[in-house]
């Protein structure tokens, strides 16, 4: 099938790439001339595993195309999936000024009928929205069609969860957008749940919602489990075997980060409350997140009694492994507050460094973990990416001025790590 994928972000970029995967024709679109140059070179400007290789693989055969030009994308193409960004205004309510840029020129663009799928995480309802503008600019009364298709993909194994996923949502208004929906997604082995466009829409706010809040749940949990000498790591473990609750999603740390959980939470309270509803379930969830870094910054504090002058080593800058996406990674928060405290701050991140550079000018970054605890009276580790299970703890305390590690992510056993001469402290143990 023919499909244009309008905006080369995160979710534009994987969801086009893996669409051209699974044998569609699909042409990409951003305004944005400079990322179109790089993607043409074959070059991508997130980190993503898999994801290169796709993209190289579709190029070669002719499957995918990257372009700024969203008339000629729309002309030639059957279905018209809207992958822009809708980043938070500043009372938390997402900005949905591209999602209506881009409707208006599809509406002036299409020359025959076409299906237009919001893949963008956006307000239930804005589907009424994108209908309705559509219909005043659609001049040549063109027959078209709206659709829902959230995605359901995490950073890290976006790749994986596109093409194996958990399920397949689709919102239509009639059999012949679900014909099509469901067409496009059959190379795919997935259950597929068809559903009205609202409902559709919600789907995704509530499923990210709710795993914030399990998020934010095991925190809480944490915070007792410290308080009684309980491991929080067990207790979560007990939980999880119910497969009523499931283990995914409980483990303790600093908090969520990302684009998604903090800009999605705080959408959705904002839609409630414009609906009527003050949901201060989710306001206690966004606000227990918060504590949870700020708690963490305490630790450290508690450890080394003051914090100026004190050489803090930082291992894992990135909101989760396994990619580079620095927006709103608990990081940021935590080392601005060591920052303002006196401390130093030296850090190591496998794939993130670049972009942290842009966003942490005043700390120093390292080649490697191991330079980062040239000297350290703490380390702290706020990401766990696999290396750093793998560390050679030796040389590490060898390096260290004073051999603490404070462990935000539960990385390690606290029994190997004492027994190796440092002072440990975790999240909820």
């Amino acid at each position: 099938m023919r499909i244009a994928v309008i905006g080369t972000g995160y979710v534009g970029l994987t969801s086009g790439a893996c669409l051209a995967k699974i044998g569609h024709r699909v042409i990409c679109v951003d305004n944005d001339e400079e990322k179109i140059a790089v993607l043409n070179q074959g070059r991508i400007p997130i980190y993503e595993p898999e994801l290169k290789e796709i993209i190289d693989e579709s190029l070669r055969a002719n499957r995918l195309y990257f372009t700024t030009d969203i008339s000629k994308a729309v002309k030639e193409s059957e279905v018209c999936f809207i992958a822009v960004g809708t980043p938070p205004l500043e009372d938390g309510q997402p900005d949905l000024t591209y999602v209506e840029s881009v409707a208006r020129e599809i509406a002036t663009s299409m020359d025959s009928y076409r299906l237009v799928v919001e893949k963008s995480t956006v307000p239930v309802q804005t589907g009424k929205w994108i209908r309705k503008t559509i219909e005043r600019y659609n001049h040549k009364q063109v027959p078209f069609d709206v659709a829902s298709n959230p995605e359901f993909l995490r950073e890290g194994s976006a790749v994986q969860d596109f093409l194996k996923p958990d399920r397949i949502v689709i919102g239509v208004e009639n059999e012949r957008a679900r014909d099509l929906l469901v067409e496009i997604y059959k190379p795919i082995n997935a259950p597929v749940l068809v559903t009205d466009i609202s409902s559709a829409e919600l789907i995704k706010h509530c499923s990210n919602a709710f795993l914030a809040m399990k998020i934010s749940f095991i925190n809480a949990v944490a915070i007792i489990c410290e308080a009684t000498n309980a491991d929080v790591r067990e207790v979560a473990n007990g939980m999880g075997m119910d497969k009523r609750i499931g283990r995914a999603f409980l483990d303790a740390g600093v908090g969520y980060g990302g684009f998604c959980f903090p800009k999605d939470l705080r959408a959705f309270i904002r839609i409630a409350e414009e609906l009527g509803y003050d949901f201060r379930l989710l306001r206690e969830v966004e606000r227990i997140n918060e504590e949870a870094k700020q708690r963490f910054v305490r630790k450290i504090r508690k450890v080394l009694w003051n914090l100026r002058d004190k050489n803090i080593g930082v291992l894992g800058l990135a909101f989760k492994p396994n990619t580079d996406d620095m927006r709103l990674a608990p990081s940021i928060d935590i080392i601005n507050a060591l920052l303002a405290e006196g401390a130093k701050v030296r850090a190591y991140d496998p794939q993130a460094m670049e972009k942290a550079r842009k966003i942490l000018p005043d700390i120093i970054y390292c080649e490697t973990a191991a330079d980062v605890a040239q000297e350290a009276d703490l380390l702290a580790i706020l990401t766990e990416w696999k290396e750093f299970k793998q560390l050679d703890l030796r040389c590490i305390k060898e390096k260290m001025r004073l051999p603490i590690i404070c462990d935000g992510r539960n990385v390690f056993e606290r029994s190997e790590i004492e027994r190796l001469g440092f002072t440990y402290i975790g999240v909820g143990r």
